[in-house]
């Protein structure tokens, strides 16, 4: 059986791009009513923006169903539109496709793109959207055992030569996937704070851990976690870059700021006679970055301090780049150096 038991290593374009500096990037809900118009512009705005990446989620729908692209399509046209940003899922659904196909694909990818495309990964969550298009959703602990054959199977694929591979869920053999990826294989991102199942597989297979909305003291708490998986697994955790995806509700004015609290506000609901400050506050204490500028930039820096590498803020609204303008303008420059 063919597998990759090396330890994960980055390719030399993410240690270019990386640089030791704390960063800030995009991320983009795909299934939000994204379409192939608003994308080409989001590529074409971080391009202009300098954005380091831009990530966006792999789901049919999550809540009302919508225009929504079919994510590896949207990374052929990041690979073929852009030059500078890294790209991927946050994160696939090991359970939307065979890991083969998944393996066949990103290798693809990131040869188009010269190696820039991340392959993020999980377990899936979403029954919803597996119940309206007839896909399987096995129970837990059968989905993070197909994660897990999942990356070793891809690794197994990128390698030089046809690979071969025998587990409970999926098998190769004499698979010889060509091209093979760009710099041997693309880096592995996992995303999520489950302590016992996800933050294990971070420190076994994971080059990039990516959390959600976690506060200082949340996101101190899960590292402490991580510490100690990796610890057992025989791993230095400075090895595993370090992200987090948030849903910003910043503004460079009052006015602004106001106007993004409102935005989050028609997603996620609020009380009746809820005030913008207090439902800024609310939010803030479930770890969102919230405030002006000198409040997010505090409140990276305090996540920047504790080893957060870079920071993707949803970007909400694809018919303004209002506010993409402004975490390029007046937040990126001043946490780069934090």
């Amino acid at each position: 059986m063919r597998t990759n038991t090396g330890r994960p290593r980055i390719t030399s374009f993410e240690f270019e791009q990386w640089g030791g500096a704390m960063r800030i990037g995009l991320m983009v809900e795909g299934q939000n009513g994204l379409t192939w118009e608003r994308w080409s512009h989001v590529l074409a705005m971080a391009e202009r923006l300098e954005f380091p990446s831009v990530f966006r989620s792999d789901h049919y729908f999550i809540g009302p169903q919508q225009d929504s692209l079919e994510a590896y399509l949207s990374f052929v046209m990041a690979a073929s539109q852009t030059k500078n940003i890294r790209f991927g899922p946050l994160v696939t659904p090991v359970t939307f496709r065979p890991p083969a196909d998944i393996g066949r694909m990103v290798a693809q990818i990131d040869q188009l793109s010269g190696g820039r495309f991340v392959m993020g990964l999980g377990a899936g969550w979403n029954e919803a959207e597996h119940r309206a298009y007839g896909i399987h959703f096995p129970p837990v602990k059968e989905r993070f055992e197909r994660l897990e054959e999942a990356i070793r199977l891809i690794r197994a694929m990128h390698q030089p030569g046809p690979a071969t591979f025998a587990g409970s869920y999926y098998q190769l053999r004499e698979a010889d996937c060509q091209p093979k990826p760009v710099a041997g294989r693309p880096p592995l991102l996992i995303g999520g704070t489950g302590e016992k199942k996800t933050l294990k597989l971070v420190a076994r297979y994971a080059d990039e851990w990516n959390a959600v909305n976690l506060g200082v003291d949340g996101y101190r708490a899960k590292l402490a976690v991580l510490d100690r998986h990796c610890q057992a697994e025989g791993r230095d955790p400075a090895t595993i870059r370090k992200s987090m995806m948030v849903f910003g509700i910043v503004g460079g004015t009052e006015a602004d700021l106001d106007a993004s609290t409102r935005r989050v506000m028609s997603m996620f609901g609020a009380p009746a006679g809820t005030s913008l400050p207090d439902f800024r506050s609310g939010m803030k204490a479930r770890g969102m970055v919230s405030g002006g500028t000198d409040e997010v930039v505090d409140q990276v820096g305090q996540l920047a301090e504790l080893g957060l590498e870079e920071m993707q803020f949803q970007h909400f609204t694809f018919d303004s780049d209002s506010v993409p303008e402004y975490l390029a303008a007046e937040v990126a420059p001043k946490v780069r150096d934090l």
